[in-house]
């Protein structure tokens, strides 16, 4: 299992970005690195890339449908869902099993913040930690009836790593569905020749229903 090692990656550059962001401080290990303070931003080009640190209980992006144990219990879940349809899908394509790793590794960097970051940086119990968010993108201005947008929601390395991997997954899914060798015709479908022609099945012995056609004939 290759690709796994995909999710591991994106985990690994997902956790260090998080914490080169909000800092650390691990004393009997002599750790200690101070981050940037919640709510501050710099530029990184210009305003159209700031690094922007705030932190978010809910989903990717900002979506909050719930409590935080609701969504750190529903991330575990998934987590150990895609883990094993990974593991089911071991003879797929490779394009598959990629898009479903980065969808793991995105779904596991921010199920570590939700279940240990309220512990490591004594702000919660366990499964009540804060996603850490920190890349903001500035975008054309988008109106929509009265929804008004200006900049990207703040993300992170994990929320970008699931979106490419649903992406390339509806990618994948659409490739197969115009691939004629993948195309499944129906059962009762007629059998036809190359040039249009419907295709004569050959008589075969002890099957009543050939028989009775060819009495037929």
């Amino acid at each position: 299992m290759r690709v796994l090692f995909l999710a591991g990656a994106v985990v690994l550059v997902d956790q260090v970005t998080k914490l080169l962001v909000k800092g650390l401080e691990i004393s009997w290990l002599g750790i200690r690195w101070q981050g940037m303070a919640l709510g501050t931003s710099k530029p990184i080009l210009g305003d159209f890339l700031r690094l922007t640190y705030i932190e978010n209980p809910g989903m990717a992006f900002g979506i909050d449908l719930g409590g935080k144990l609701f969504f750190s219990l529903f991330s575990l879940v998934a987590s150990i869902g895609i883990l094993y349809y990974l593991y089911r899908a071991k003879s797929e394509r490779l394009g598959f099993r990629v898009a479903l790793a980065l969808v793991l590794g995105g779904a596991a960097g921010n199920l570590i913040d939700r279940l240990f970051y309220g512990v490591l940086y004594r702000e919660g119990p366990f499964f009540y930690g804060k996603v850490v968010d920190f890349v903001d993108v500035d975008l054309p201005d988008i109106t929509i009836f009265d929804y008004h947008l200006s900049r990207w929601p703040v993300f992170n390395v994990a929320d970008a790593s699931v979106t490419v991997g649903v992406l390339l997954l509806v990618a994948y899914h659409r490739s197969l569905q115009r691939s004629p060798g993948n195309m499944l015709a129906p059962a009762d479908a007629p059998v036809v020749e190359s040039d249009g022609s419907p295709r004569r099945e050959p008589f075969r012995s002890g099957d009543p229903s050939a028989g009775a056609t060819e009495n037929l004939r």
